[in-house]
């Protein structure tokens, strides 16, 4: 039996990771805030833990003796992806970790360079911390979030409007995967020990903008009219602008997505689907039809000004 401790273990990827990962057989430990330990469901091969990433390496050790693989899947700005993580895996090391799978869950984060996306430029800072390791890194990419890309922060769908909006021709394919099928694939990635050292990109579904709105009518039962934002040197330009007045990164940072979405930089190479034939992905439409016809915007949580995005 593999023991696999997962950060961020009552969040909505983290929780779902947990069970799949119990499904599968693992032994898991979860590291949680006190008040958060209620959260968890009881099962006999799930094991509290009560700290945080804050607590440093020397604190955090004690809870991964024994453990073989660790699952980051916090969200958060530098104090936690890059720093928090940084103590994670230092904790990792000295209790003779094998591998970690730190929080990217995200696009092809390699695909362009620094400057291009904050949230990508803190991941990938941290995975620099592997490069002198013990413990192996494995990346684990998706695309985006449906359940996000389909909300308000993305700016497509405005349902007040009936307006679905693109920027660039949007004919180029672009990746997705439920929050529910990232945990299936993540669990079932953490227990596979040829993933040690490399990436791993896998996908729910790959269409284009205009093949998304196909879908969004379809299980909406409703039209939305394409709006045509501009073309990808005007989104850039946006992003830009928005970078120059904005009170908070949460204005501009799914832009910032987008754009590498929508150039093809941020793009899954390899996708390795077939690795693990028994994780079946929910296609769009399949996602869409169950949200209801009337409910395409997920619930927002409020943020205070310059609080660090959950997941874009």
């Amino acid at each position: 039996m593999t023991t696999v401790l997962v950060a961020g273990a009552t969040g909505s990827l983290g929780g779902q990771i947990v069970k799949h990962l119990l499904d599968r057989g693992a032994d898991v430990r979860a590291l949680v805030r006190k008040s958060s330990v209620d959260k968890l469901t009881a099962h006999p091969n799930l094991t509290a833990h009560v700290g945080d990433l804050a607590d440093g390496a020397d604190a955090l050790a004690r809870h991964l003796d024994g453990v073989e693989v660790v699952v980051s899947a916090v969200q958060g700005g530098p104090d936690v992806i890059i720093d928090g993580q940084r103590e994670l895996l230092r904790a990792a090391e000295r209790a003779g970790v094998h591998r970690m799978i730190p929080s990217d869950f995200s696009i092809n984060l390699y695909g362009y360079g620094y400057g291009v996306n904050v949230l990508s430029d803190l991941r990938r800072v941290f995975a620099d911390s592997f490069a002198t390791s013990t413990v192996a890194r494995t990346s684990v990419a998706i695309g985006a979030f449906p359940e996000y890309f389909l909300g308000a922060v993305h700016e497509v769908l405005d349902p007040a409007a009936g307006t679905f909006s693109v920027w660039g021709d949007g004919t180029r394919p672009i990746d997705m995967t439920t929050i529910a099928d990232t945990a299936a694939f993540t669990a079932a990635i953490a227990l596979d020990p040829s993933t040690a050292g490399r990436d791993v990109h896998v996908v729910g579904q790959q269409l284009s903008m205009i093949e998304l709105r196909d879908e969004v009518e379809a299980a909406s039962g409703r039209q939305w009219e394409l709006v045509r934002k501009g073309t990808l040197q005007d989104l850039r330009a946006e992003v830009v602008r928005r970078q120059f007045n904005a009170s908070s990164l949460v204005e501009y940072v799914a832009l910032q997505a987008q754009v590498a979405m929508f150039d093809g930089t941020g793009s899954l190479r390899d996708v390795r689907n077939a690795d693990y034939p028994d994780v079946v992905p929910t296609s769009l439409a399949a996602y869409l039809a169950g949200r209801g016809a009337a409910h395409f915007t997920p619930p927002e949580t409020p943020r205070r000004p310059g609080e660090w995005p959950t997941a874009v």
